[in-house]
């Protein structure tokens, strides 16, 4: 989440660190084994011209997601650490509780995934959204994730006040793990409550919130080891996870 729950900058590689890795494209599309990422730029796995709906699908299984800028081809990445989210480690601090009980936002779930993705894709001011002015959510990118959108993969959690799209989030699920993409605000908390809506609502078994930020870890992320990511990955697949829990509730 640009906030991308990676939230933070646009991804960083060179022409020397693309000489290292793999072309999907060299390799009939198979992924290389995740271990085998470059630790600096920290996860950068393969490299490829095409990004769709069944290679993104294939990737995320394996702990690998797409973040790249226009200009680049597709850059995959399995960092390590993890960044990740257990709902129930999700902290509520007492002035986050208090604006809770003001009932600011109403939530909605899938909606209106595309403008979703386009408000996150937009410029930020706010550094906890992104410290660039530019986004890394190409239009390939946007047209990709809403197929998987219109398959029933990809989802959105949106935060309304007074009929207008003030926050939220999206990002994928497979098996029972919400595999976190981007956020964004219009008003204060707005994403943090679209947060809080999916881990007490909705309540997947683990929130992937891919790369670590100190704003992240004020809501209770953690991070685990490569290893131990993929592991639970592989484990959750074979479960399901029911995203109109709390289809429409009024925070």
């Amino acid at each position: 989440m640009s906030e991308r729950i990676q939230f933070t900058q646009k991804p960083d590689a060179d022409k020397e660190c693309m000489l290292q890795i793999p072309w999907l494209e060299d390799n009939n599309f198979k992924f290389p084994d995740v271990d085998t990422a470059l630790t600096e730029p920290d996860g950068l796995l393969a490299v490829s011209e095409a990004l769709n709906p069944e290679l993104v699908i294939r990737a995320y299984k394996l702990g690998i997601f797409p973040w790249y800028s226009d200009g680049q081809p597709v850059l995959w990445w399995s960092p390590e650490p993890r960044c990740v989210l257990f709902p129930e480690n999700f902290h509520v601090s007492r002035s986050f509780k208090r604006r809770l009980k003001q009932h600011p936002f109403e939530i909605r779930i899938d909606t209106c995934f595309r403008d979703v993705m386009l408000a996150c894709a937009a410029p930020r001011e706010d550094p906890l959204d992104n410290d660039s002015p530019g986004t890394w959510i190409t239009d390939t990118m946007l047209n990709v994730y809403c197929q998987l959108h219109e398959t029933g993969i990809a989802h959105s959690i949106e935060c309304w006040h007074d009929e207008k799209l003030v926050g939220g989030m999206y990002g994928l699920v497979l098996g029972d793990i919400f595999f976190g993409e981007s956020m964004f605000s219009h008003e204060p908390d707005a994403s943090k409550i679209a947060m809080h809506h999916l881990c007490t609502q909705i309540k997947p078994f683990l929130l992937d919130a891919q790369v670590h930020s100190k704003h992240l870890e004020t809501m209770g992320a953690e991070q685990i080891k490569r290893s131990e990511f993929t592991r639970l990955v592989n484990s959750r697949l074979v479960h399901s996870l029911n995203t109109s829990s709390g289809l429409r509730r009024n925070y």
